[in-house]
């Protein structure tokens, strides 16, 4: 690789080395709109002009006095087009999630002294209106989209003058490795929003650090697709792996399109959490029990070889015979309904159900683990495509070029070129987080086989019963969400006697069950509370408790109507459950169980 020290280096790199007609695409007026290698270098550079010519950015580049840029859109060509243009100016991007309340957003705008914003779609331009003027550092508002009443980007692409071209390449040269990029706000499900620095050095590191431990090889070929938040480093930093391998960026149009978007694109690869990996699955089982007779006896052995497959050691020759014979018959329909191309797909952001993971590798789709915080730009770990480097239900080797230790109590501490800056005008906080260079993550892990790093729980979601004993709720329910009829779960119960659990159970199974049992189904409100309905919960609940010792048993659970969405306020933007929102949202049912 070329000395690639900024992230503006990486376009560059393809540029030089492999230029491609599909560097990003978008979906617009239905069709796919396609911007070469050459194309976003020149949009780059037209905005970077049309930005400097406002008098953003170029000039002193100490963080409280580099320029601050809020972007809120969707994932599409010119969230990286903007990014890139920042990044060459020395202006730093702050994204922020479509979803942030209004209180949020006027917070993390006036932290930040924000002086433009770019948005997409009427919704979003409507809440960045109604908070303007309550940000005095605010001059503007650009729409991605032409929308009345607002600036559309496409003014400030510059014709680039001989002057703007030499302004441009003489601030370009003066932006080094160490100078910050990026601030990304926290969603802030412990309080207010926290706004992480993240320099030049500290995402390029990751990605290259990434592309060598994966590892990531050049090829002008592949093509994924995107669709976890771009505000989100994970996605924003895999970009750039994307754009530093030749591979081609296709936007989804939104978490609703995905299944035809992956059949248009047919993507080699994507990143992915592991909520919507569920319901992948939960869409492939609903299919496999409509299915009568011979298939679907075929499609019940598939699926039990699928979960006894082990990546680690050969089941005998038998056992892979049948394996490729279920490849064929049953999940090669599977990898149909992926685009019929996906070598691997990556998750994180939370963990993932082992048996998930299992059954996708055995159907020829591998799905590789890791993991890694905001602060760390962001991956830590992941499980890798080298032999003996993966290991289902860790997340996999610590990256090259980074050093982890365990603290006594196990928390996961790292150091490395991928730490934060620190907190954007908070250094009470970074001195207790960053401590002699070792970031404190909050995460509880062990190292198995020497090598592979487990995530067992986050320090702030133990909680200690009130007799004393510490509960890890995530192992519980990771568990608990094997069961096809639970759709989502938590684990309550601190300073109680025993431990209890909110349960969404997953309706169309339920509805079946309840068809095969002759049982009328009205409402889910009337279903949860069908006495048949809550002793086979309470028969699941005791199967599961087997897998737990006695203090972290369920003892009381009940039965909740309706999922837990990011629009209803219980999931943060990728999808963690905000623990705080809903102990406050079902206070009455929490009461009943404890009562």
């Amino acid at each position: 690789m070329n000395e690639q020290s900024r992230m503006f280096d990486f376009l560059q790199h393809q540029l030089d080395t492999f230029p491609k007609e599909d560097m990003l695409a978008g979906k617009e007026n239905d069709e796919w709109k396609l911007y070469s290698t050459a194309n976003v270098k020149k949009l780059v550079d037209q905005l970077s002009i049309g930005l400097l010519s406002l008098g953003i950015g170029g000039h002193d580049m100490t963080v409280e006095n580099q320029d601050k840029i809020a972007l809120i859109s969707k994932n599409r060509p010119e969230w990286l087009i903007l990014d890139l243009a920042c990044q060459q100016i020395g202006a730093i991007l702050c994204p922020v999630y479509p979803t942030t309340n209004v209180n949020e957003l006027e917070f993390i705008f006036n932290d930040a002294t924000v002086k433009l914003a770019f948005i997409s779609g009427e919704e979003i331009l409507s809440k960045v209106s109604s908070i303007q003027y309550r940000v005095p550092t605010l001059q503007n508002i650009y729409s991605f989209d032409s929308l009345p009443n607002v600036d559309c980007w496409q003014e400030l692409l510059a014709l680039p003058s001989e002057e703007g071209i030499v302004s441009l390449h003489k601030i370009k040269a003066a932006i080094s490795p160490q100078h910050c990029a990026t601030i990304i706000y926290t969603s802030g499900t412990t309080g207010t929003p926290k706004g992480v620095m993240l320099s030049h050095r500290n995402i390029v590191s990751n990605v290259i650090n990434s592309k060598k431990s994966f590892p990531f090889e050049d090829n002008i070929t592949a093509r994924s697709l995107s669709f976890l938040p771009l505000n989100h480093i994970f996605e924003r930093m895999v970009s750039y792996i994307y754009i530093a391998s030749g591979i081609s960026i296709y936007y989804a149009e939104s978490l609703d399109t995905i299944a035809e978007n992956l059949k248009e694109v047919k993507p080699n690869l994507f990143c992915t959490v592991p909520r919507l990996l569920e319901k992948v699955y939960e869409k492939i089982m609903s299919k496999g029990t409509e299915l009568t007779g011979v298939k679907r006896k075929l499609f019940d052995w598939s699926v039990e070889l699928g979960n006894e497959y082990d990546n680690r050691k050969s089941k005998g020759i038998w056992y892979n015979m049948q394996l490729a014979l279920a490849n064929k018959l049953i999940f090669s329909k599977w990898r149909e309904g992926l685009g019929n191309n996906v070598e691997f797909i990556i998750t994180g952001g939370a963990a993932c159900q082992v048996r998930l993971i299992r059954i996708f590798t055995a159907a020829k789709i591998p799905i590789y683990e890791g993991y890694g915080p905001t602060e760390n730009s962001p991956v830590i770990s992941v499980n890798c495509q080298y032999k003996d480097s993966t290991k289902f239900g860790t997340v996999g080797p610590v990256l090259q070029g980074q050093e982890v230790k365990l603290e006594p109590d196990g928390e996961i501490c790292v150091k490395g070129p991928s730490v934060m800056m620190g907190y954007y005008k908070r250094p009470d906080l970074t001195a207790e987080t960053i401590i002699d260079g070792w970031l404190h993550t909050g995460d509880i892990g062990v190292f198995e086989d020497g090598k592979f790093l487990k995530i067992t729980d986050r320090k702030k979601e133990l909680f200690k019963t009130s007799g004393g004993k510490y509960v890890a709720p995530q192992p519980i329910e990771n568990k608990m969400k094997e069961s096809p009829f639970v759709e989502q779960i938590m684990i309550v119960g601190a300073e109680q006697k025993f431990v209890g659990a909110l349960i969404v159970p997953s309706i169309p199974n339920l509805k079946e069950w309840m068809r095969q049992k002759e049982l009328p189904y009205t409402t889910n409100e009337d279903a949860i509370h069908n006495p048949i309905v809550l002793e086979l919960y309470r028969q699941l609940i005791n199967s599961f408790n087997e897998f737990f010792n006695h203090v972290e048993q369920i003892k009381k659970f009940e039965l909740l109507p309706d999922e837990w969405t990011i629009d209803s306020g219980e999931l943060t933007p990728t999808l963690k459950l905000k623990r705080k929102v809903i102990m406050e949202k079902y206070k009455a049912i929490l009461e009943r169980i404890y009562k």
